[in-house]
């Protein structure tokens, strides 16, 4: 694990902090998962450009899918 790595999955764990809550009080269920997962992935992920393109994905997803 190096710098980049620790900064990106602590940017994508805040982010994902962010849409859990937003999920949790706007009774949203894809911003609530899409939350959960941003805060998750980082620990299973270990490159970082991989890091990058799956926060980012999971950070779209939201905006494209609106149940």
């Amino acid at each position: 694990m190096n710098a980049s790595t620790l900064l990106w999955g602590v940017l994508f764990g805040s982010i994902g902090l962010g849409f859990f809550i937003y999920g949790k009080k706007q009774r949203a269920i894809v911003p609530l998962i899409c939350g959960l997962a941003l805060m998750a992935f980082p620990y299973f992920v270990s490159g970082t450009v991989l890091l990058v393109l799956v926060g980012a994905m999971l950070m779209a997803i939201p905006y494209f899918i609106r149940l």
